[in-house]
């Protein structure tokens, strides 16, 4: 039986480590995750997916703050696992754990490497508007996600998928495909292959400044980031004083009047379809379907207009970020 390090932090490593503790082959001897954290409005702190996995299947587990500087390594290095598995882990490995173990350790990362090497691989390949992702095995190294490929599996993106189901998706094939590609490794079955660092593509952590909607972009690039976003971080826009998450909506096919031809990006024009219709950049029309208002609750627009009327909206304008002056001009 082999022995095993997990470290991971998210629902999505815990996946893949209910995967590896389901499996007769290997041994879970010490799972290594990230300190619990403050979370929602009321700051409650809470453990995170990974560890509470680990306790229902009473594992050894760690959560030092810094791993490089904590007391926890050199137990670790003492653990004599034959190999390390992380996944979403949010911390750098020393390269004197990697090198602890005779199979050193392999990283399960979630995009199609070299292509979104960073914190927010399945974030970006939404925003972006690719049509496919998946799952890559690489050998760990110091420099992030750059390690020789051992394996990979694909899945199309659908046009209506959200990070939320694609997190889902894509936390499924890499449970299988570590599984299959760990009983390669240890048969020696596998040749890894190196990344062609030409075709590199990164994806940073998310931030407070990328949420908000900028409908100067295309309506297609907004309902892009509306589902890149949804449900964790959230998008929202602007209106007034009033800060709005956007939660759902689509393209919408829209017959503009000469009035709504001139109105500037991210004027509220109809409300048709049960989708509230905005002005994007390029002569195009995004339906918000689902929406939530600073202290109110999510609400459809459906439910919204309901008790209240589009004349109050109609004409008025969601911000949108500062851009540059070329970057704003419609084509």
């Amino acid at each position: 039986m082999k022995k095993i390090i997990f470290m991971g932090t998210p629902q999505f490593a815990a996946e893949i480590l209910q995967g590896l503790l389901e499996h007769a082959s290997y041994q879970v001897i010490a799972v290594v995750t990230q300190p619990d954290r403050p979370v929602g409005r009321k700051r409650v702190l809470t453990q995170s997916p990974v560890k509470q996995l680990a306790l229902a299947h009473d594992i050894p587990l760690y959560q030092p703050e810094r791993i490089s500087r904590s007391e926890e390594l050199e137990e670790l290095i003492n653990l004599d696992a034959d190999i390390i598995v992380t996944a979403a882990y949010g911390q750098f490995i020393p390269t004197r754990l990697i090198n602890s173990t005779p199979h050193t350790a392999i990283n399960v990362h979630a995009s199609l490497l070299p292509k979104y090497r960073g914190a927010a691989p399945i974030h970006y390949a939404i925003w972006k508007g690719d049509h496919e992702t998946g799952i890559s095995i690489i050998y760990m190294t110091k420099e992030m996600d750059a390690g020789d490929i051992l394996a990979q599996r694909s899945c199309v993106i659908e046009s209506d998928e959200t990070v939320g189901g694609l997190f889902e998706k894509l936390a499924i094939i890499g449970r299988e495909l570590l599984l299959d590609t760990l009983f390669k490794l240890f048969a020696n079955e596998i040749t890894a292959v190196e990344q062609d660092v030409s075709q590199v593509v990164f994806s940073p952590s998310i931030t407070k400044e990328q949420e908000q909607l900028n409908w100067h972009e295309s309506a297609h690039q907004v309902d892009c980031h509306v589902r890149a976003f949804n449900p964790f971080p959230s998008t929202y826009t602007v209106l007034g004083d009033l800060r709005i998450k956007v939660w759902a909506g689509a393209p919408m096919v829209y017959e503009p009047s000469p009035e709504d031809q001139a109105a500037e990006p991210g004027t509220i024009l109809a409300y048709k379809r049960k989708h509230l219709i905005v002005k994007c950049g390029h002569h195009s029309y995004y339906g918000i379907r689902e929406w939530q208002e600073s202290g109110k609750k999510r609400l459809s627009l459906e439910d919204y207009f309901k008790g209240n009327d589009l004349a109050q909206l109609a004409g008025q304008v969601f911000a949108s970020p500062q851009v540059e002056e070329e970057e704003a001009h419609e084509s």
